[in-house]
């Protein structure tokens, strides 16, 4: 869908937007304000390791009419009812990894595991609260996903 190029470019133009406003309300580029939030702020939006922002993420999936919202805001994504939604993007620090529905099995999509596991819907709350209790935020995508492919490369 997005390659880092792609969420590169859509990081350095949050950041642009970001400055633009930021020098607009500090009175100006050469205001000392605006000075020190450029040294504090070099690169919101992407971390020199390659780790994109919420606002990066939120950007590329709005491009692909995806809207994410957070879990447990006024938006009413329920954890107790996750099983009715289609995908979370979860984040901690800087590691984020998603979690969606494929075939109508829920798969866990963490890179950090040694594949895909897939995560049972009685089990998909409990284990979003769990989530939840250690500090990560948990994000709802929702909208009409393309379909996936296949390992033979074909599509649902």
């Amino acid at each position: 869908m997005f390659t880092e190029v792609d969420l590169s470019n859509i990081a350095l133009e949050l950041d642009e937007q970001e400055r633009s406003l930021m020098a607009e309300s500090m009175g100006g580029v050469d205001s000392p304000d605006y000075l020190r939030f450029l040294q504090e702020n070099e690169n919101p939006n992407v971390s020199l390791d390659g780790n994109f922002s919420v606002q990066v993420l939120r950007k590329a999936l709005d491009v692909m009419n995806l809207p994410c919202v957070r879990a447990g805001s006024e938006s009413l994504v329920d954890l107790r009812n996750a099983s009715n939604e289609q995908a979370f993007i979860c984040n901690l620090q800087a590691h984020w990894f998603s979690i969606r529905k494929l075939w109508g099995v829920w798969y866990n999509l963490n890179s950090l595991k040694k594949g895909p596991e897939i995560i049972s819907d009685f089990y998909l709350s409990a284990y979003l609260d769990t989530l939840k209790n250690e500090g990560y935020d948990i994000f709802a995508v929702r909208g009409a996903f393309p379909d996936p492919a296949r390992s033979d490369g074909t599509r649902a």
